[in-house]
């Protein structure tokens, strides 16, 4: 029998480490270079709950959300979807509220959200905090990324792609979220995935 199917879309502003989160879930390797993200596809098989499952990972740009008409189908056929925030810029949490959320729920009211506070590495990174406290900013607190995720009723964690810590518990968060027992809603890429 072939592994379940099941879509996980990352979502967020841009450069907040969607895609280098992704790139070291999927490939064990952080990404030496930025490279903006148009619409990427990536597939990790595992197994949930004694069921093998293949997570079909959607990474999206931060500046097609609102603009292509292939984000409505993507947030509707996803079974979890991730918005990515970084904790090195507050007015990306204050968009989970703002833009994200609203977006998603008005497509996929009932799928489960997981927000993740990338860069975990910064928060008390000294160049980081110099940067933010001349905007008047600090790093995004874990209560504050908890508070979030309880308005928006979602789940919260906090990973570091370039050290590698919280990459697990993401991976576990998304699995304990996916549903193996739902069928497949079945969307499959049409053709080319431009990078």
């Amino acid at each position: 029998m072939s592994p379940r199917r099941r879509q996980v879309v990352f979502i967020g502003d841009g450069a907040v480490g969607k895609t280098s989160l992704l790139a070291v879930m999927v490939v064990g390797n952080f990404p030496e270079f930025y490279v903006p993200t148009v619409l990427e596809n990536r597939t990790l098989a595992i197994d949930v709950k004694g069921e093998a499952v293949q997570l079909d990972f959607w990474d999206t740009a931060a500046h097609c959300e609102s603009e292509t008409s292939y984000i409505p189908r993507l947030y509707s056929e996803a079974h979890v979807i991730l918005i990515c925030v970084s904790i090195d810029s507050p007015d990306s949490l204050d968009n989970v509220v703002e833009k994200w959320a609203p977006d998603v729920r008005h497509f996929a009211r009932k799928t489960p959200l997981i927000i993740v506070g990338c860069k975990k590495d910064l928060r008390d990174d000294p160049n980081t905090l110099q940067t933010l406290a001349s905007y008047r900013q600090v790093p995004t607190t874990y209560e504050q990324g908890q508070e979030m995720a309880r308005l928006v009723d979602a789940t919260y964690v906090e990973c570091s792609a370039k050290t590698g810590e919280g990459v697990r518990e993401v991976l576990l968060e998304i699995a304990e979220r996916v549903d193996v027992k739902e069928t497949s809603r079945g969307w499959k890429a049409s053709g080319c995935i431009v990078m």
